[in-house]
């Protein structure tokens, strides 16, 4: 970024700590250990997604060489993930259970981080300067191709399955739709606009007011200032 004429104190330092971009999921809270594998099985799995394909198909070499470490350490954390969901569908009982809950919120709010769907994409600038090399959709369907198979291995619902037809993974409720963060439940008659979840995005997840208090609460330091 710097290269690029980026302020890089002023992106790391300056900034206050809401102004930071991160994915919806992020600003959820993880309250348990099937939340927090899960989380490594699925959000780790879209990061892998979203950057292995930047670092396969970037034009630039400074992001495609930064990008190898990143993988290292993104892979890592996915196999824990994808070990212990394993290892609690095979438990059964209340670990099961726990594990059930924590993927029927965070499979759909996995699939919201691909972005809007190519027939709503209005700007392909990263495509055509070769930031990246695959569609949103087509994303979202890397990341199903080896999501929906781990969570079917090890007797887990999910919300979507392979249509033969379309060659395509279907996802199998309205998406997008309203999530409710306390009762961490998608309202499926509840559709939403695209439009719509830009807003709820937008309004933070409920850990975000937290995780800014962490930042500039009494004694913490933040860009060299004192709050």
């Amino acid at each position: 970024m710097q290269d690029l004429g980026v302020d890089k104190q002023q992106l790391v330092y300056g900034r206050q700590p809401h102004e930071f971009k991160h994915p919806y999921g992020f600003d959820q809270p993880l309250e348990n250990w099937a939340e927090m594998v899960v989380a490594n099985g699925f959000f780790d799995r879209a990061g892998i997604t979203l950057l292995g394909d930047v670092h396969q198909h970037t034009s630039y070499g400074p992001l495609k060489r930064a990008l190898v470490k990143v993988d290292r350490e993104e892979v890592l954390h996915l196999r824990h993930g994808e070990s212990w969901m394993k290892r609690l569908a095979k438990a059964g009982g209340e670990a099961r259970e726990a594990l059930q809950r924590a993927v029927d919120w965070m499979f759909l709010m996995t699939l919201e981080w691909f972005g809007l769907p190519d027939d709503r994409k209005r700007h392909s600038g990263q495509l055509a300067y070769r930031l990246k090399g695959k569609t949103n959709d087509q994303l979202r369907q890397t990341w199903m191709a080896a999501t929906v198979p781990l969570c079917e291995g090890i007797g887990i619902d999910v919300p979507a399955h392979w249509d033969d037809a379309r060659q395509e993974y279907v996802i199998d409720c309205p998406f997008p739709c309203q999530y409710d963060p306390a009762a961490k439940r998608w309202l499926h008659d509840e559709p939403l606009t695209w439009d719509q979840v830009f807003e709820r995005w937008k309004a933070r997840g409920p850990m975000n007011e937290r995780y800014v208090e962490m930042v500039q609460g009494n004694g913490g330091i933040f860009g060299g200032r004192r709050w």
